[in-house]
């Protein structure tokens, strides 16, 4: 846990001990589904998706929220009037399909959450819509329907003018494909490092901390945009990168989805193997500007933020360079970064003269 991120607010290291004591609770509950034909996927246990056998498909469930990202465009919105509402909207989305990508499943319906403490926050002319409009076009990204939702208001419990968002979804592995679970994982793999578009969905509550020490989301920055406009840009969806790499037959090894813990999630397989990343991508301005305004030491960086790095794939030697070539086919950047080797649980950062090693991280 980054001294820095505990400081904003979140402390992940209690979260993930809470998490921890749930994900063995939930253990005894994976065999009641048996009488229905359902086998739940041990391996899946903690992982981004929880994935499950039936009828010889293998199927994913996955649930996740947006964070504090909606507060930033409520502060943004406030102080300029630019609604930017669809930008999270589109953010929520990419936040669930990406984890279900991490497991090497394609989403078919998303479900939605928003949550208000009062009906105040549908008082603002637009937002709303805007809201939906965001939500609608990540799921056509995703190729994904939108089933529907809830959108309960919760007095007391979320604060008023805020909005708490949320999604779940259900998605298959395509069946000549099999889970990513990290079971394949062997030394000599290599990992491509795809680009993010800046923040995502992690470390807004720094972000707001950097903005209040600056004097606000307007502060402007090197590349001319408002710090609040680059921050809230929307995150990227990448199905159509799993996609493109599945139509070439390219398969996978592992996946992951560079979000809360930032490169620490490079080693979200529970496997007693070394990450070394010999570079990384361009860091995007947004998040430079933000280590800046912080002065964040590398270590808290790079274990916060994706730091312009959104999506791993790891796959079979020699396969990488068509793994970055199948990602520029589809629209994202992305360079062969690393590789993995036999050793102790840890990540490398080579350029960056950093090891995260096996105690900075423990998901399940």
């Amino acid at each position: 846990m980054t001294d820095e991120y505990r400081a904003s607010g979140v402390d992940y290291d209690l979260l993930d001990a809470a998490k921890r004591d749930a994900i063995a609770a939930a253990a005894g509950t994976w065999v009641l589904p048996g009488p229905m034909g359902v086998e739940m996927l041990g391996a899946s246990r903690g992982q981004p998706a929880v994935v499950w056998s039936l009828q010889g498909r293998h199927f994913a469930m996955v649930l996740e929220c947006l964070g504090t990202k909606s507060a930033l465009a409520r502060e943004y919105q406030e102080l300029t009037g630019k609604d930017m509402f669809d930008a999270v909207g589109y953010d929520t989305v990419a936040a669930v399909v990406n984890d279900m990508c991490s497991v090497g499943a394609l989403p078919m319906v998303v479900n939605a959450y928003f949550a208000t403490g009062t009906p105040a926050w549908y008082s603002r002319e637009g937002r709303f819509a805007s809201l939906v409009r965001g939500w609608r076009a990540a799921c056509e990204a995703s190729g994904a329907a939108w089933g529907g939702g809830e959108s309960p208001m919760l007095k007391g419990i979320v604060a008023e003018g805020e909005i708490d968002l949320a999604g779940c979804a259900v998605g298959a592995v395509p069946s000549e494909q099999a889970p990513l679970l990290g079971g394949a994982l062997e030394p000599g793999d290599e990992i491509v490092m795809v680009a993010s578009s800046g923040l995502h969905a992690n470390g807004a509550s720094l972000v707001r901390r950097a903005a209040d020490a600056l004097g606000g989301l307007g502060t402007p920055m090197p590349d001319g945009r408002s710090m609040g406009e680059a921050l809230l840009s929307p995150s990227l969806v990448y199905v159509g990168l799993l996609k493109e790499i599945y139509a070439r037959g390219l398969v996978p090894t592992y996946a992951s989805h560079i979000t809360g813990h930032g490169l620490r999630k490079v080693m979200r397989a529970d496997r007693d193997l070394t990450y070394r990343l010999h570079s990384l991508l361009e860091v995007p301005v947004s998040l430079q500007f933000v280590v800046d305004a912080l002065s964040l030491p590398a270590r808290d960086a790079y274990g916060t933020f994706n730091m312009g790095n959104g999506f791993a794939v790891f796959c079979r030697p020699g396969d990488g360079p068509g793994v970055v070539e199948a990602a520029g086919a589809a629209g994202y950047v992305a360079g062969l970064c690393g590789a993995v080797e036999a050793g102790p649980r840890q990540v490398v950062l080579e350029a960056q003269d950093l090891v995260f090693s096996d105690e900075d991280l423990q998901l399940s």
